[in-house]
């Protein structure tokens, strides 16, 4: 008798298993404050969304997490400067824990938190978590990236917003994950600045779906869905081009209402849009913010990258050696500046009539 050929796995070298979904809920349980953060932060975006909250609502922080110790630094600025701003703004914490590449890079805190190429993504979901847990405590929500789509399963129940990134607003994996996600979606236009796919996505994630994914058991299931209401668009720039601005915007809110759409639009004041310049940012927050004090009613919030400390760097061998509050991946900008582009939006936002907070939080 022949020897039958290896027809499975060929390029795989081994499997690890992870703690399903409730296990590690148990081990890290989200307490009632917590849980009442993250409630009450998706009722506001939702408000907001629905115009029932004049509020604009701002996604700050770091292109991504690598150091909790920082990351909680910065959260608990984020929340005192919450405090002097919450009459006309929201503020939500970028936590970003994947990142998608180009080609090849540190993928991410969840797929490799040493920073190592050593793929400890069991530990990474564990930390993730807990670093999750700590942001909320602080009263603050977290608004995060949906790159992979078993990770919600461990981490959902701690975002109170998700974006779906420009690569991957197309896929029909993440669309059919957008239509069963606990939070609003805000999927970006796409890298050549296409905002047709993101109008299909946000048509596509509204219906329900049915798919394969994991249970809270960690089974492999049939995932069936009722359609998220709560899908827009984020205008990330494309191609080298912003479109941020006044006409760009126009025609936006003229695709959305052709697609019956509600018009709610978000703006990312990095990538394209600042041509990968962080200096630039500023710029484009106070051009975006002009426009809504002068009666554009389309533009519900802002994202920006930002950190402790200004620019990027590499990631040394030695790690001891990393810039404390620095990014790894895409330049931010500095608290510094981060404080004075949201104190002069709130200032010029407050000039605005019924700019009241309509529901608190």
């Amino acid at each position: 008798m022949m020897n039958s050929p290896d027809l499975e796995n060929i390029n795989i070298t081994s499997f690890h298993a992870m703690p399903s979904p409730s296990e590690l809920h148990l081990r890290l349980p989200l307490s009632d404050y917590a849980a009442n953060v993250v409630n009450t932060h998706r009722e506001t975006l939702r408000a907001i969304l629905d115009r029932k909250d004049k509020r604009l609502f701002v996604v700050v922080g770091p292109c991504s997490i690598h150091d909790p110790v920082a990351g909680l630094d910065y959260a608990r600025r984020l929340k005192a400067l919450q405090e002097e701003v919450k009459d006309v703004m929201v503020l939500v914490m970028r936590v970003y824990f994947e990142k998608p590449r180009t080609t090849t890079g540190w993928k991410g805190y969840i797929n490799d938190p040493a920073m190592d190429d050593s793929f400890q993504v069991d530990r990474g979901m564990e930390l993730a978590r807990r670093f999750l847990l700590d942001v909320c405590e602080l009263g603050m929500p977290a608004g995060t990236e949906a790159l992979d789509p078993i990770s919600p399963q461990y981490l959902g129940d701690l975002i109170s917003w998700t974006a779906i990134g420009a690569r991957t607003t197309e896929s029909q994996t993440h669309r059919e994950m957008s239509s069963g996600l606990s939070t609003p979606v805000g999927f970006k236009n796409g890298t050549d600045g296409d905002i047709g796919i993101a109008i299909n996505a946000i048509l596509s994630a509204s219906h329900p779906h049915s798919f394969l994914g994991l249970n809270d058991q960690g089974r492999v299931s049939i995932v069936r869905t009722r359609g998220n209401q709560y899908g827009h668009v984020v205008l990330r720039g494309g191609d080298g081009r912003p479109n941020y601005d006044t006409v760009s915007i126009a025609m936006a809110t003229q695709a959305m209402s052709k697609a019956k759409l509600p018009t709610n639009i978000v703006v990312d004041c990095s990538h394209a849009n600042s041509f990968k310049k962080p200096e630039l940012q500023p710029l484009v927050m106070a051009d975006v913010i002009n426009q809504v004090v002068h009666g554009n009613t389309a533009i519900v919030g802002l994202m920006i990258e930002s950190n402790l400390v200004a620019g990027n760097q590499k990631i040394p061998e030695d790690l001891t050696q990393l810039i404390y509050g620095c990014s790894v991946t895409d330049a931010c900008v500095d608290w510094e500046t981060t404080e004075k582009m949201l104190r002069e939006a709130a200032q010029h936002l407050r000039t605005r009539s019924g700019s009241g907070v309509v529901a608190s939080n």
